[in-house]
């Protein structure tokens, strides 16, 4: 290292005595409901996370090796051919 300390190449003493005055309010951005929706929720120091809650027993990714002729068949049945070998093996298992 150089032994240059600005590793930012700011000035962050000189930031953080920046006062803000009345004036400089006006190029603050008008907080809108959506800036509100796409925001991060957080309860006890703890990020809350969005969308479908996770499963009790979520999929395990992993690699199988399969003859050619059977992955053809199951891809030319369209989108949810994995679902469909999973459901395939399930039987066989009798799980």
């Amino acid at each position: 290292m150089t032994g240059n300390k600005n590793v930012l190449g700011s000035d962050l003493a000189k930031v953080d005595a920046h006062v803000v005055h009345p004036h400089e309010f006006d190029e603050i951005p008008e907080l809108t409901d959506e800036m509100f929706d796409r925001a991060d929720m957080v309860v006890g120091g703890k990020r809350l996370s969005r969308g479908r809650p996770p499963k009790a027993a979520p999929k395990i990714s992993t690699t199988i090796r399969l003859d050619p002729d059977v992955l053809d068949y199951y891809r030319s049945t369209g989108p949810g051919w994995q679902s469909r070998i999973n459901d395939a093996l399930r039987r066989v298992a009798k799980i």
